[in-house]
């Protein structure tokens, strides 16, 4: 039998591939540089604040800043994820290259003042912004550009995170429910691992979360044993998508709101900065504002606390969810991954005792599991569990992000998300059609406020 063999085919993958890494490394390494400066001033920021607490009051002005920079100079930087999403669906008018210092600014001032909010968000902004400069000054062809987008977010994402392989296969499954671009593969993969590798080399460190308990391995437990743990760990996975639906509904409910019923731009980030502070100071606590991620003087419950027995009230993961849906949808800055961490480790550190499962392995699935819900990225959460916590929980993780988006439904953080492939096989999901028109499509549950009235010319949407 002769062997078949085309050489010009594989010189050709061989050019492809290094051309690929002499435009992607450059995106890498500086939005990897960037993101670490950026990591660098958040810690700042928290730091400062923690010995300051009495920056919080003066949260609404911070929060008229942000807005008042993003109205007067921002063009459309205002359009945030769901502008870069846009335009890898269909490259045409760009993305600011202004994008990357407005948002990062715009973050640490939230951040320092106490808006509840993330910084996945931002580093998706950067690493977007940055790879449209470059596609810019490279030339590049529509298609080519889309690709370049799209390595611009794995390379945020994988250097804020330090998880490069969850960096490339988010950037790829983020686009479209139920559908991956193949195309990319490669360009993003270079990417998120330049951009984590670059920042590292700035000494920026990642924090180490842990699962400490033995658990047996799947097959020497038992069928039975299997079995029940699997059942649980499915029961958990549906509250952990309803989550993700929660925080997404919430926070584009809150946007509209807020539109409808303060008609000045720069007076609602002052509404919702009263209302964050307002509600923190009726809780007693403020473990709701910033990021969330360790405790601090003023605070009992962060993500940290979550892992352990005791760390967590029942009701932590609501009040997360509120006071960042609150404050992003007011016009602060920031993500909402790190606040989908939060939720998650907490509800399932509640649901823990429910389900009568360690609480540690139950904050590690409801961590990436409400993120996966969130942002219908099941894949990328699943190997975001592995690259956190280890890949013995990887069929647990596994349970708990597909079915957590299977539950979300057809909803997510990001609006200009497409239906590749429509949840459950439901009818009425038509191929392409984004999340924005089938939330409008969607019957309403209550109404609090009436028709919102399209947003004035110059106004950020």
């Amino acid at each position: 039998m002769p062997i078949r063999w085309d050489v010009r085919e594989h010189a050709a993958l061989v050019r492809y591939v290094l051309r690929w890494l002499l435009l992607t490394a450059p995106v890498g390494v500086a939005s990897g540089t960037v993101v670490a400066l950026f990591l660098w001033s958040l810690a700042k920021a928290t730091a400062f604040r923690w010995g300051h607490p009495w920056l919080l009051g003066l949260l609404p002005l911070a929060g008229v800043g942000i807005v008042a920079a993003y109205h007067h100079l921002g063009k459309n930087s205002d359009g945030g994820n769901n502008l870069i999403l846009e335009q890898i669906h269909e490259p045409g008018g760009g993305v600011p290259l202004r994008m990357a210092p407005l948002v990062l600014l715009g973050t640490v001032a939230t951040h320092l003042f106490g808006g509840s909010a993330g910084r996945e968000g931002t580093a998706v902004q950067i690493g977007g912004s940055i790879a449209q400069g470059f596609a810019q000054i490279f030339r590049l062809q529509p298609q080519d550009v889309s690709i370049l987008l799209t390595a611009g977010v794995a390379a945020g994402f994988g250097a804020v995170f330090g998880t490069p392989l969850t960096g490339a296969v988010f950037a790829l499954e983020v686009l479209a429910l139920g559908r991956m671009r193949y195309d990319a593969l490669i360009p993003c993969l270079m990417a998120s691992i330049i951009g984590d590798a670059t920042c590292s080399l700035w000494g920026i460190h990642h924090t180490q979360y842990r699962i400490s308990s033995e658990l047996p391995a799947i097959r020497d437990a038992g069928f039975p044993e299997d079995c029940v743990l699997f059942l649980k760990i499915a029961c958990a996975a549906i509250p952990f998508g309803l989550a993700g639906f929660l925080f997404a509904e919430t926070t584009h409910s809150f946007q509209a709101m807020f539109k409808k019923l303060i008609g000045p731009y720069w007076l609602r980030p002052v509404a919702g900065a009263g209302l964050v502070l307002g509600i923190s100071w009726l809780l007693g606590t403020r473990s709701y504002l910033g990021l969330g991620v360790a405790s601090h003087a003023g605070a009992s419950v962060s993500i940290l606390s979550a892992f352990k027995p005791g760390g967590v009230t029942t009701w932590s993961w609501l009040w997360k969810l509120l006071l960042t849906a609150l404050t992003l949808s007011s016009g602060f800055k920031g993500g909402e991954v790190t606040p989908l961490f939060f939720v998650g480790a907490t509800l399932g550190a509640a649901l823990a005792h429910v389900l009568n499962l360690p609480v540690d392995l139950m904050a590690g699935l409801g961590f990436v599991a409400v993120f996966a819900g969130a942002t219908n990225t099941p894949l990328a959460c699943t190997i975001m569990g592995v690259e956190l916590f280890g890949a013995q929980y990887l069929l647990y993780f596994a349970v708990a992000c597909f079915l957590s988006y299977l539950f979300s439904g057809h909803s997510g953080i990001y609006l200009s998300q497409r239906i590749g492939i429509p949840k459950g096989s439901i009818a009425g999901r038509c191929e392409r059609q984004s999340l924005r028109l089938v939330r409008q499509e969607r019957r309403v549950l209550f109404r609090v406020y009436g028709k919102v009235k399209p947003p004035s010319k110059g106004e950020p949407q």
